[in-house]
């Protein structure tokens, strides 16, 4: 045994210690010993005996009986849920009521035994659940252990009927144990990536659909037994499987993952699949060598299709977006340039895990390779994967209960009536809608489905407070935000690919056209997947609170058919990074420049002082400040926001949210989150927007690296002008960009008390702006550092008042201009919705 074995079984028994299997209490939860009359303990679970009194309430079988193993001494180390089995000559079955409908666990134990009555190696037969077969012709190979059957099984029924059907020459069917357990609502998501020649596209219908557990794997990690998984499944090595095994190495730590983001739990997987994991060895191999890692898992050759889960947890990299990598099942591209602390909100040693849904193609094999990716960082190429699940995807359309022909045709005919009835109804409804329409003819709609809906119009000071207190769905759906799925399709073309404006950890954004014409961007979670859920839910609740010309107002959402998608008014121009870097755009002037950070600051200055308590952002940067089609920028993404520290209090206690290179250090160390974290990502920000670069390059030297602190060196040396943008080099005039040059190193001070307020911030950019047009100063501002006696002509702007905010300045009310603290987060309500 290798010290990595050793590390992993040192890991695998301090978990062991207390079992977290108490964690998860599913609603139905029936163990059953079968042919026992006892009650067996097994991984600190009981099952009941179905010769008992309470288990043999669940069996329905005239034509059974129950076994024993003889010589017990002839099997050292069996469980005792395989001493005994109910063995079955006729048609039987076993049922259990259902407290909660969704997907449930069926658990099936066979252990082939010969007793005096029957050689249960020989038995054949069929197994049905609800009416579906699960198993066809299964016989149980004779081994030294049991053999278990799973099966995730969606239930929409008042019970579960597991169904035995002797076959063959002698006519005997067995069972040793049964499970049926509920499982957690989110464990199977509806929707996954289907990976195939053509490239991915979406599967959705995995909820309906019967899955059969064929692998589930511990990558780089030793056995799980049911006692330490919440979910009592077992999981078992990767070493077998590895096709290279020195092309792997296995990587472990000692202190449990972090499950706050990612979308990941520990029904997912127990705290050992994500704590243990193989990586590229690059100490076997040539060190400018490429390579893949690949696990080849054996399948019943068939055309059907399967579910793949792949766990992943970058416990390896010493900070955010160090690990690029890509992941590859059957030698087809799965996921390309794979950064998972982009998808954790760049947090490390988090839990992450992606659905696949792939074609068998007759192969009676999976191929799964992950490896280094083409942006993977000079010295930091690697790859890695922590667990693997493999199911067969069972086409069990039409899935009934057990009720019998005489069920069936009551229902056939109870449909009928109601058909009829329903279709009078709907001729007698036509006609009056005739009638109507002759007198008033109204507008058709694109798509037929779609639900009556028109976008938001601004209408002066129209606004209504809107309680704190209000949920999520309730907010939004009363504020006409709900939009149809049909009308998202209309308006994306079906999520045309050709359609696609960007992508991030949430998924991706399109570009669409509503049935009024209005321009929209479509962001669109991964259909099916709850992972970006509070993302989808934070981003909700702020935006159909707050309206504001700095900040990209959300037009509607839709989380029909368990999609998530977002709808925001159309920014023509896109990006602030993409004007100022990398993609050969024209730069822009350094006028045009200031106006957009001092539209920023608006929009910043509004989240943190339209209430009591303020909105933090804690993601400010220049990916999330948009352009429209006059250059007018506006702060998005609000997916990470959080509600400000109470008047009584001086911060929010959290974990750390935010991208690497803007997050603020004392929040960082301290997790006591302020508005002050949101004014330091600004200051890099301002230092971004002044130089045109990165705020992290880790291509250049090690003092170059970091912008911000890079910056504040050139800054504190007077020599400022250095690094600014090629472009705008001797188009800036000395006091504007001594002024901006010191409004961002303020920002960038390492404790929050000593940085400037937001409207601190604006009030030295307007400022900057006016030293750059007019070259004339203004009456001094308690964060100016110029001398009072200097300024020759008073200032006519003043300082943005703190107690109050500022609204759209082209609002066609100007007495809605500024706006009283009471009245803030407020949305302006139509009767049409928005």
């Amino acid at each position: 045994m290798n010290l990595a074995s050793i590390l992993a079984f040192i890991i695998t028994a301090h978990f062991a210690v207390s079992p977290s299997s108490a964690a998860f209490a599913p609603p139905d939860n029936y163990l059953i010993n079968c042919g026992s009359v006892e009650t067996t303990t097994v991984d600190n679970r009981d099952f009941k005996g179905d010769s008992s009194s309470p288990g043999s309430a669940f069996l329905s079988a005239a034509g059974s009986s129950s076994i024993a193993v003889q010589n017990p001494n002839s099997y050292p180390g069996l469980s005792d849920l395989y001493r005994t089995a109910r063995v079955f000559t006729s048609v039987s079955r076993y049922e259990f009521g259902v407290t909660k409908n969704g997907t449930h666990m069926v658990r099936l134990h066979f252990f082939a035994f010969n007793s005096q009555k029957h050689d249960l190696g020989l038995a054949q037969f069929n197994v049905s659940v609800n009416g579906y077969p699960i198993l066809s012709g299964f016989s149980v190979d004779r081994t030294k252990n049991g053999k278990i059957k799973e099966f995730f099984v969606n239930v929409q029924d008042v019970k579960v009927v597991v169904v035995f059907t002797p076959l063959g020459r002698l006519g005997i069917a067995f069972v040793n144990a049964i499970e049926v357990i509920s499982a957690p609502d989110e464990l199977i998501a509806d929707g996954a990536q289907l990976v195939r020649t053509s490239g991915p596209e979406n599967y959705v219908g995995l909820r309906s659909k019967i899955l059969e557990t064929l692998h589930r794997i511990n990558v780089g990690g030793a056995k799980i037994t049911p006692f330490n998984d919440t979910l009592w499944r077992d999981w078992i090595p990767d070493e077998e499987f590895l096709v290279v095994k020195n092309a792997a190495k296995r990587v472990s730590r000692s202190t449990p993952p972090n499950y706050e983001q990612g979308g990941a739990t520990r029904e997912t997987a127990p705290d050992q699949v994500y704590i243990t994991a193989q990586v590229m060895n690059m100490a076997d191999v040539i060190s400018s060598a490429l390579f893949n890692i690949s696990w080849v898992f054996p399948l019943s050759p068939d055309n059907s299709r399967y579910f793949v889960r792949m766990h992943f947890c970058d416990f390896v990299s010493t900070m955010p977006h160090q690990l690029y990598f890509n992941v590859y099942i059957n030698n087809y591209s799965a996921i390309a340039d794979l950064d998972l602390s982009a998808v954790t909100f760049n947090s490390l040693a988090t839990p992450y895990y992606k659905d696949f849904v792939v074609d068998s193609n007759s192969l009676n094999s999976i191929r799964v390779s992950v490896g280094p990716s083409s942006l993977s960082i000079p010295g930091k190429v690697n790859a890695i994967l922590n667990g693997l699940e493999i199911m067969r995807i069972m086409n069990n359309d039409g899935l009934g209960s057990q009720g019998g022909s005489k069920k069936k045709r009551t229902w056939i005919l109870v449909g009928a009536i109601l058909g009829g009835f329903f279709f009078i109804c709907f001729v007698v409804l036509a006609f009056l809608l005739m009638g109507k329409c002759m007198k008033k003819e109204k507008p058709k709609q694109k798509p037929a489905e779609s639900s009556a809906w028109s976008p938001l119009t601004v209408r002066g000071s129209s606004y209504t407070k809107v309680s704190e207190g209000t949920t999520t769905a309730s907010l939004a759906h009363n504020l006409g935000l709900k939009i149809s799925f049909a009308e998202i399709q209309y308006a994306t073309n079906s999520f045309d690919k050709k359609l696609i404006i960007g992508s991030g950890g949430f998924g991706m954004v399109f570009k669409g056209v509503l049935q009024d014409g209005t321009e929209v961007a479509v962001k669109r979670g991964v259909p099916g997947s709850r992972q970006g859920l509070p993302e989808f839910q934070t981003e909700i609740t702020v935006l159909s609170k707050i309206r504001h010309r700095h900040l990209v107002s959300l037009i509607g959402y839709c989380e029909e058919q368990s999609e998530m998608i977002l709808v925001y008014e159309f920014m023509e121009k896109g990006a602030l990074k993409s004007h100022l870097y990398g993609t050969g755009m024209p730069p822009l002037s350094w006028k045009q420049r200031l106006e957009i950070c001092i539209g920023s600051a608006r929009g910043l200055h509004y989240l943190h002082t339209g209430s009591a308590q303020g909105i933090i952002h804690r993601d400010v940067k220049s990916t999330n400040i948009l352009l429209d089609e006059n250059y007018v920028a506006k702060v998005a993404d609000f997916g990470l926001s959080r509600a400000g520290p109470c008047l009584d209090e001086t911060h929010v206690s959290t974990g750390v949210k935010g991208s690497f290179g803007y997050l603020d250090p004392e929040y960082f160390k301290r997790q006591q989150l302020t508005d002050k974290s949101d004014v330091y990502s600004f200051g890099v920000v301002l230092f971004e927007v002044l130089c045109a670069r990165p705020a992290i390059d880790p291509l250049l030297s090690r003092e170059q690296v970091n912008l911000a602190e890079w910056a504040m060196l050139w800054q504190k040396r007077g020599m400022l002008e250095q690094i600014v943008d090629p472009f705008l080099t001797g188009k800036i005039k000395t006091d504007s960009l001594r002024k901006f040059g010191d409004t961002a190193t303020k920002c960038l001070a390492d404790y929050g008390v000593d940085r400037p307020t937001m409207g601190d911030v604006l009030w030295n950019l307007e400022y900057a702006l006016q030293l750059q047009e007019t070259g004339m100063s203004r009456e001094p501002h308690e964060d100016s550092s110029t001398n009072a006696t200097e300024i020759p002509v008073p200032v006519l702007i003043p300082r943005i008042p703190s107690t109050t905010v500022r609204i759209d300045e082209d609002n066609t009310d100007q007495s809605s201009s500024d706006m009283s603290t009471s009245k803030v987060f407020s949305q302006l309500i139509t009767s049409e919705g928005r």
